[in-house]
């Protein structure tokens, strides 16, 4: 039985020759044509992405503000109409159910644009913690959502839009004509580290919306991005994967996500996240480049010079960007204080990578 679903603009995307994968539930495109060369065009000028196999959510009524204070990490009450929050749903352990953004579109209106592959997790949990009577509508399946990204971004979407989108903010939202459709939702948010808009629209006007942005964008070299270029773009700017880098049994603490950790309030569990703050935890992600040559990869052991495991390789590529190999993994915060080096484990060879803060680009 094949459960693999299909977002609205699939024909088009097999009609400019993408390879097709299954990810996350549905039937993706991974690339068009190289993933070096759709990474390098988001870097360079612009590219457009259909990231619709992401979930939404829409949260509002009386309720639900206390229900988001109490799932998510960050303290939503300081958010604005018309902004946008980074956090996580905290599990009952302390762990990471998911990563989100949430936008506040009124005063009792809330949108949650969660992972792919969590969507039924994070429905069933939200809902099973919604004893504060907010409406909650899963709006995944109706809506598609591009990513238009890269340094000609606004240039592009402002050849179409009814108002200059020169000045909106990163995380934050408008809503304007484009194409003659009416109302269209656009956020300054995106995966990849190169500026640009996220744009949220209906299934029936999605097709009509990317062959718009596509002859925009001819001019400064548009190009369709996949799935893998995505994954190196986020890779470069440090930006965790959600399965790769943070999971269930990951700690927010260890992650470095404290930044979104709001002890201002009451959130599931806190006390728990609150004492490994208190004790500090025991390994923590770093961001790591290569030194001897070679390409990390995701489950490769750290080890230290006598070949004992201290970590694990999270994320890791072959750097567009910088042409060298990096890398993000959980290290024994131990070993990191010692200032000992560190090699990764690639078949019987060790191979030396340094340690440097994020974004590598």
């Amino acid at each position: 039985m094949n459960d693999v679903k299909e977002v609205a603009l699939g024909k088009i995307h097999e009609s400019l020759g993408a390879k097709m994968i299954p990810f996350a539930g549905y039937n993706m495109p991974v690339r068009y044509s190289s993933d070096l060369e759709e990474h390098n065009v988001v870097r360079e000028a612009v590219g457009l992405f259909d990231v619709s196999h992401m979930g939404e959510f829409i949260v509002s009524g009386e309720g639900a503000l206390p229900l988001l204070q109490y799932v998510t990490s960050n303290d939503v009450s300081k958010l604005e109409i018309g902004k946008i929050q980074y956090a996580y749903f905290p599990n009952d352990n302390g762990g990471i159910i998911d990563d989100l953004l949430v936008y506040k579109l009124g005063e009792e209106r809330f949108l949650l644009v969660v992972n792919a592959s969590n969507i039924k997790k994070d429905w069933a949990w939200i809902n099973s913690k919604n004893d504060f009577g907010a409406v909650l509508e899963n709006v995944s399946e109706s809506y598609s959502l591009l990513a238009l990204q890269g340094p000609k971004a606004t240039d592009v979407l402002n050849k179409l839009s009814s108002k200059d989108l020169s000045d909106l903010v990163y995380y934050s939202f408008t809503h304007c004509d484009i194409l003659g459709i009416k109302d269209v939702f656009i956020s300054a948010t995106g995966y990849t580290g190169s500026g640009g808009f996220e744009i949220m629209i209906s299934n029936d006007k999605a097709a009509t919306l990317w062959a718009g942005l596509m002859e925009a964008g001819d001019e400064f070299g548009i190009k369709p991005v996949g799935l893998g270029a995505r994954d190196t773009l986020r890779l470069e700017k440090g930006y965790c994967l959600y399965g790769n880098d943070i999971d269930d049994t990951t700690s927010p603490i260890e992650a470095g996500l404290g930044w979104v950790t709001k002890f201002s309030k009451s959130f599931n569990a806190d006390s728990i996240i609150k004492k490994v703050k208190e004790a500090g935890a025991a390994k923590k992600l770093i961001a790591f480049k290569m030194v001897d040559r070679g390409i990390p990869r995701s489950h490769y052991k750290i080890v230290d010079e006598f070949n004992s495991e201290i970590g694990e390789v999270t994320s890791g590529t072959m750097s567009p960007s910088l042409k060298e190999g990096i890398g993000m993994g959980y290290v024994n915060v131990d070993f990191l204080k010692s200032g000992a080096p560190l090699f990764i484990q690639v078949r019987k060879k060790l191979l030396k990578v340094e340690v440097v803060k994020l974004p590598f680009v």
